[in-house]
């Protein structure tokens, strides 16, 4: 089954590119392309693709509009389009309900890539890389009431919540299995235990959830 993908961009160039690389996977198939914010959403409304590839940027409703109301809406998995590493937006992105972002300047096997975790349910960056992110947009952010860690993650068991803890730190798959002493098999089984219970699309979004919670704070290593 191929993976449906809706690309919007303002720049026709740069739509009409990435779509033409991904179009020619044979497991990737571009239903539609969107010129802003509004045509976006109506595009997955419509088409109602397994991913969405969303420049930040765009007249009419911006990206981050865009996300929110697609990730508010159903399945579809939005991947951000920006064209510095660390642009502001990014943060509200994630805030939005992203999966990731990727720099405009991707290489083509990198974008394809992307696609394929992504729609898959995986977050696009690494550990490395997110517990960076998020640490800089937890500690950017303006200050707001959250649930008591105690009250939201109640859901979660203590193996589950250590889980979500080590996420937060970066740790990878294999690096948590190795801390628990258990099998990769049974991370995977904690990871989307936790994901399930507490209504997250991906590790991107447990990540916020424990800076949030104040389950890790920004520079815990521990």
């Amino acid at each position: 089954m191929s993976i449906r993908v809706v690309v919007a961009d303002d720049q026709e160039l740069v739509r009409a590119g990435f779509s033409m690389i991904l179009d020619a996977q044979p497991d990737i198939e571009v239903v539609a392309e969107a010129g802003d914010g509004a045509q976006a959403i109506a595009a997955v409304r419509e088409h109602r693709p397994d991913l969405l590839l969303l420049d930040i940027r765009m007249p009419v409703m911006d990206g981050i509009e865009a996300a929110r109301a697609v990730c508010a809406d159903g399945d579809c998995r939005v991947l951000m389009l920006t064209t510095f590493d660390l642009d502001d937006y990014v943060y509200d992105a994630l805030r939005a309900g992203a999966s990731g972002f990727l720099l405009k300047d991707v290489r083509r096997d990198d974008l394809v890539h992307a696609v394929r975790v992504v729609a898959a349910g995986e977050s696009l960056l690494s550990p490395s890389v997110t517990t960076r992110l998020i640490a800089d947009f937890t500690s950017r952010a303006a200050p707001r009431a959250v649930a008591p860690p105690s009250e939201r993650l109640s859901a979660l068991t203590g193996r589950e919540q250590e889980t979500l803890r080590m996420m937060a730190r970066g740790l990878s798959n294999a690096e948590i299995a190795r801390e628990m002493v258990v099998s990769e098999h049974t991370v995977k089984t904690h990871v989307s235990n936790v994901l399930t219970k507490l209504g997250l699309r991906d590790r991107v979004q447990a990540v916020i959830a424990a800076y949030e919670t104040g389950l890790v704070v920004p520079g815990d290593t521990h």
